[in-house]
């Protein structure tokens, strides 16, 4: 499948994360992101150096300037379970604006055509590292990396782009 790409609809998809009561709940994207402007990003795998200590990071660090540039939803994808997903946005007591969605089957990563094959390092089917900024469901930028890459999905390239 190809990759998600500029002009195209992201697809809608059910993702799990735990509530403020703790509770475990799941959302669609589209109910998320439909008539607003969002940012979605995803990454291969929550803990991981990258991921933990530059990616999700630049996005809690920048969130009101792209609050200011009109961006209503910031949203980090990965494939992990939900209970991974809530312990790692725990490790971000700062953050007031990114939302942590679990892809546990990966059916949502597999669907923007995204998938990462990371069997040989143990993780099996990840995501690749990516930044989209969507516009009422429609794809604006697709910032997508290769491989274990970090140079275009950053909170400084998306808001580039804005």
């Amino acid at each position: 499948m190809a990759p998600i790409a500029v002009g195209s609809s992201i697809p809608d998809g059910t993702l799990a994360y735990f509530d403020a009561d703790d509770q475990l709940q799941q959302v669609s994207i589209h109910s998320l992101a439909a008539g607003k402007k969002a940012v979605l990003f995803g990454v291969p795998g929550a803990f991981t150096p990258t991921c933990s200590l530059k990616h999700v990071p630049g996005f809690i660090e920048r969130a009101e300037e792209f609050k200011s540039k009109g961006v209503d939803e910031l949203i980090c994808i990965s494939v992990n379970d939900p209970f991974v997903m809530k312990a790692w946005s725990k490790t971000f007591p700062e953050n007031k604006h990114v939302k942590f969605l679990a892809d546990g089957s990966a059916a949502y990563t597999h669907a923007l055509g995204l998938e990462l094959d990371l069997g040989d390092k143990g993780l099996g089917t990840r995501s690749r590292r990516f930044a989209l900024l969507v516009d009422n469901l429609v794809v604006k930028v697709a910032n997508l990396e290769s491989g274990g890459e970090f140079t275009v999905s950053s909170a400084e390239e998306i808001l580039k782009a804005l």
